[in-house]
C-alpha cells in the first residue's frame, strides 16, 4: 500500500505496443535501465552467484529464485518499470511463476531451440492467442554483436506448435540475433521459438528473467516461499510470489489479496456498473486492460 492506500496499477502496454507484442512475440526497451541501475543489478548478481554453491569461477551458472537471495533483488517482484505490462494480461491473479538469473561465460553452456514452459502439452493449445507465460529480461552487460551467447528469437514463432529446428544449435533463415547495450529490457511472450548463440567472445553474459503467469498456473521455481522472507516484503509483492499453503487458494486467492493494484484510469478496485453492492470484491470479475484493448476493438468494427 501507499500511505494507507492501495497501489494504482503502474503504466503498461499501449495499444501499439500490443499490437506489437502479438505480432512479434517480443518488445524491445533499449534504454529501460539508467547506469546506475545497471550497477546496482550487477552488484547484486556478484553477491548472490559469488555466494552459491555451484558458483565457479569462468563457468556457466544458473540461479533460479533469485528474488528470495537478495533484496534488491525481490524489487524486481513488482517493479513498476515493467509489472504494468503482465499485470495488463494476468490482471488480479498475476504471479511471479519464475526469476533466473544466468552468467553465460565464454565457452559455456547455451541452449538448443524451444519454447519456454510445457512441451509434451504446450501453453498454446490452451491458450492459443493470449501467453500463458510472459517473461521480462533485464540485460546487464553489453551485447554489440553476434557469438557473444546471445538470445536469438524467430519472430511471430508464438504462434505455431512445431519448429523444424527444435532442439537443435541451427541457424535459421529469419532469426533474429538480440544485440542490445545494457540496460535493455524485453517482454517475450511465453511460447516464442528461441534459442541461444554460443559465447565466443571474452565477455560474461549476465541478465535475470523474471517470468509471470496466472496464479492457477504452477511456479516453476519453488513451492512456497520462506515465512521470515515473505515478511520482508511489500504487500504486492507478497501477493505477486503467491505462496499459498492452501492448493486452491491458486485458484481463487483470499479476498485479502483483493485489489493487488487499483484501475490505472478510474483508480477504483473494481469495474462500475458490473455488479450489485452486495457482491465482494474477491468474487468480482475485473476486466484486464487487454480486454479492454479488445472491447475498443470490437466498438470500432
Amino acid at each position: 500500500m501507499e500511505n494507507g492506500h492501495y497501489r494504482v496499477a503502474p503504466p503498461g502496454f499501449t495499444p501499439a505496443q500490443w499490437e506489437e507484442f502479438m505480432r512479434e512475440g517480443i518488445l524491445i526497451f533499449e534504454d529501460a535501465l539508467s547506469a546506475a541501475e545497471v550497477d546496482e543489478y550487477l552488484a547484486a548478481v556478484e553477491r548472490v552467484t559469488t555466494s552459491h554453491p555451484n558458483y565457479r569461477p569462468g563457468e556457466y551458472l544458473g540461479v533460479q529464485n533469485f528474488v528470495e537471495l537478495d533484496p534488491v533483488l525481490a524489487s524486481l517482484i513488482d517493479h513498476p518499470r515493467h509489472v504494468g505490462y503482465v499485470y495488463d494480461v494476468y490482471g488480479e491473479q498475476l504471479k511471479l511463476q519464475l526469476s533466473e538469473l544466468f552468467l553465460r561465460t565464454p565457452g559455456g553452456k547455451h541452449n538448443k531451440w524451444h519454447p519456454d514452459g510445457a512441451r509434451t502439452l504446450p501453453y498454446g493449445v490452451f491458450s492459443p492467442e493470449l501467453p500463458l507465460q510472459i517473461k521480462v529480461g533485464y540485460w546487464l552487460t553489453d551485447l554489440p554483436h553476434a557469438k557473444m551467447g546471445n538470445f536469438v528469437y524467430m519472430p511471430g514463432s508464438h504462434r505455431q506448435q512445431y519448429f523444424d529446428a527444435y532442439d537443435t544449435h541451427d541457424s535459421v533463415s529469419g532469426e533474429r540475433i538480440l544485440c542490445v547495450p545494457k540496460g535493455a529490457m524485453t517482454i517475450m511472450h511465453g511460447s516464442i521459438w528461441h534459442r541461444v548463440e554460443a559465447n565466443e567472445s571474452t565477455v560474461t553474459r549476465k541478465n535475470l528473467f523474471l517470468a509471470y503467469c496466472p496464479s492457477w498456473l504452477t511456479a516453476a521455481d519453488r513451492l512456497t516461499s520462506d515465512p521470515t522472507w515473505l515478511a520482508t516484503l511489500n504487500r504486492e509483492q507478497r501477493i505477486i510470489m503467491r505462496s499459498y499453503s492452501h492448493a486452491y487458494d491458486h485458484a481463487k486467492p483470499p479476498a485479502a489479496d483483493f485489489p493487488l493494484f487499483l484501475d490505472r484510469e478510474t483508480h477504483l478496485d473494481h469495474d462500475p456498473g458490473r455488479y450489485p453492492d452486495y457482491v465482494s470484491a474477491a468474487r468480482r470479475k475485473r476486466r484486464t486492460t487487454i480486454e479492454k484493448f479488445n472491447e475498443n476493438e470490437l466498438v470500432q468494427v
